[in-house]
């Protein structure tokens, strides 16, 4: 039997960054995934608000400053998010470092205002289909914070040890720095449906 060489691969690097990386498609996948789960739980909200006599049910609106704060700092931190992301690109392994911390102190900046965020719903989650489709709407959305949160300090602790040294942390860098930009953009119509049709 003979062996015949296609194709050299040998000069190829061992781990690859963007759409390269197989995490970055599972990544991917994961917040089509999870996307798919906001959109029902928006679906849900628009159909319950269709057949209720009044909306919200008996029950003022929401009070707006502290999701609107927290909508801020999620819009905010989008800046140095993407900026974390470029530097991981270029391996700037200080830089990288720095982003971390900062992105790790704004991703846990939210979930104390997400906390005064459930105190200003005026309904509780078991109230009536309106109550429970909103805390079921921020539960999701915190639950999504929580986890990129937990990955983006898990990242920083690896990238202040030997493991830094793994040129494929730098992809999960920028994997994470995605997967933010992600919860940020779902947490718009979020917003939208909780604090403002409402009030329309």
């Amino acid at each position: 039997m003979k062996e015949r060489v296609v194709l050299d691969v040998s000069r190829l690097p061992p781990h690859g960054m963007g759409t390269a990386s197989p995490t970055w498609w599972g990544t991917c996948a994961f917040m089509l995934i999870e996307g798919s789960g906001f959109a029902l739980a928006i679906a849900v909200y628009f159909y319950l608000m269709s057949i209720a006599p009044q909306w919200p049910i008996k029950a003022p609106a929401p009070g707006l400053v502290p999701g609107t704060a927290l909508t801020a700092i999620l819009l905010v931190s989008v800046v140095p998010n993407i900026i974390l992301s470029r530097w991981a690109r270029q391996r700037d392994l200080l830089k990288v470092r720095i982003g971390l911390v900062v992105m790790s102190v704004l991703g846990a900046a939210p979930l104390v205002l997400r906390a005064f965020e459930f105190t200003v719903l005026h309904v509780r989650w078991d109230d009536n289909a309106y109550g429970t489709i909103i805390w079921t709407m921020l539960g999701l959305h915190t639950t999504h914070i929580i986890t990129d949160l937990m990955d983006t300090i898990v990242l920083t602790c690896l990238m202040f040890t030997g493991h830094a040294d793994n040129p494929r942390r730098f992809g999960d860098v920028q994997d994470n720095a995605m997967y933010w930009n992600f919860v940020v953009v779902a947490w718009i119509p979020l917003y939208a449906c909780i604090y403002w049709v409402p009030r329309l």
